[in-house]
Order: structure tokens, then C-alpha cells, then sequence
């Protein structure tokens, strides 16, 4: 039961509906701080990025990468060149 001192100090935040607290509209919605237009593009440009890097590649370079991608998941700790690690 609440005393009469916590009824001065105004409601709990358990208490609050959240569409009665100051400034609280249903029409806002959470604002992420992006540029909608911006993270279109740049998800355009993500999705053919690597299908374009790929039909540019010669076979040996294709094959160079795959070299170093096993290297450092399965080889030594040479190889890997981890810096020591």
C-alpha cells in the first residue's frame, strides 16, 4: 500500500502506461540514425560485390587465395603468419 509520501512524488514507472509519458506518440517509430537511401545502396553494391570480384579473378589468383584461406585455417602457426601468436 502506497503512503502519502510516495503519492507526492507522482507514479511509479511500473505504474506508467507508456503512451501517457511526455512526448510518446504511436505514429513514431525508433529512429536507427541511417540513411535509408544510404543502406539501400550500399546493400546493393554488397550483394554483387563478390560475384563481381570472383568473374574478374584469373584461375591462378583464384587459386593464390584459396592457398592462403587453408593456410591459415589448417596450417601451422608459421604459416598462418599470426604475428607470433
Amino acid at each position: 500500500m502506497r503512503g502519502m509520501e510516495d503519492a507526492a512524488r507522482g507514479p511509479r514507472p511500473n505504474e506508467v502506461v507508456p503512451s501517457e509519458l511526455p512526448g510518446a506518440t504511436a505514429s513514431q517509430a525508433p529512429s536507427t540514425g541511417k540513411d535509408p537511401a544510404a543502406v539501400a545502396l550500399g546493400r546493393r553494391g554488397g550483394l554483387k560485390g563478390g560475384k563481381a570480384r570472383a568473374a574478374k579473378l584469373t584461375p591462378a589468383q583464384r587459386s593464390a587465395i584459396a592457398r592462403k584461406a587453408a593456410a591459415a585455417r589448417w596450417g601451422t602457426p608459421e604459416s598462418r603468419n599470426l604475428g607470433g601468436r
